[in-house]
């Protein structure tokens, strides 16, 4: 089926752009996820760290190698040695509960087993998250409901196809958030198995 919305000479190009701005709104919430803590260590959970390093703050992934040897250890690998204090530091301070010790030549971080208190506070965690994901989506659907009252009459388009058109976009707008709930769902499972 066409797209109504591509129908209509003046809104030819919203179509691309809703689809566009609702998909980075559901990666967005799929690389929040990843930082989010389930039964397992993941090195994305390192990814908000950031390191003062030669005078800025870089990413950790940019000064140090990172590994899950075990599924209850990370294993940080600083490229410059004389980073190890920094590194720590910047995991300590980074509210992600962690706590890291400097072994030899890397910084170790252990995860304990989640208790099941712990877990679903995970979970209500990821839920905000997602209704944040949510939202943003529906943002994204009231700006084209704004252009679609805006720009619907411009050329002669008739009530009708802006009807078609903005159920079309509901239905759009329906599809994200099943992404969402879909990642969401997932998510959940996954942080609830013991």
């Amino acid at each position: 089926m066409a797209s109504q919305m591509t129908n209509i000479p003046a809104l030819k190009d919203l179509h691309g752009l809703l689809s566009t701005r609702m998909n980075k709104s559901v990666e967005d919430f799929r690389n929040n996820l990843m930082s989010v803590r389930t039964g397992r260590a993941s090195v994305h959970m390192l990814d908000p760290v950031r390191v003062d390093a030669y005078g800025s703050e870089m990413p950790l992934n940019q000064v140090a190698q990172i590994s899950t040897p075990e599924s209850q250890l990370i294993t940080v690998s600083p490229f410059d040695r004389g980073l190890m204090g920094a590194i720590e530091k910047a995991i300590q301070k980074s509210n992600l509960g962690l706590t890291a010790s400097i072994q030899g030549k890397a910084i170790r971080i252990f995860f304990p087993e989640l208790s099941q208190e712990r877990r679903q506070e995970f979970v209500k965690i990821i839920r905000k998250m997602a209704e944040d994901g949510r939202v943003a989506i529906r943002h994204v659907r009231r700006d084209a409901m704004e252009q679609l009252k805006k720009h619907g009459h411009d050329s002669g388009t008739t009530e009708d196809d802006l009807k078609h058109a903005e159920k079309e976009l509901q239905k759009l707008t329906d599809d994200y958030i099943g992404k969402i709930d879909s990642h969401l769902a997932g998510k959940e499972k996954e942080i609830m198995t013991v």
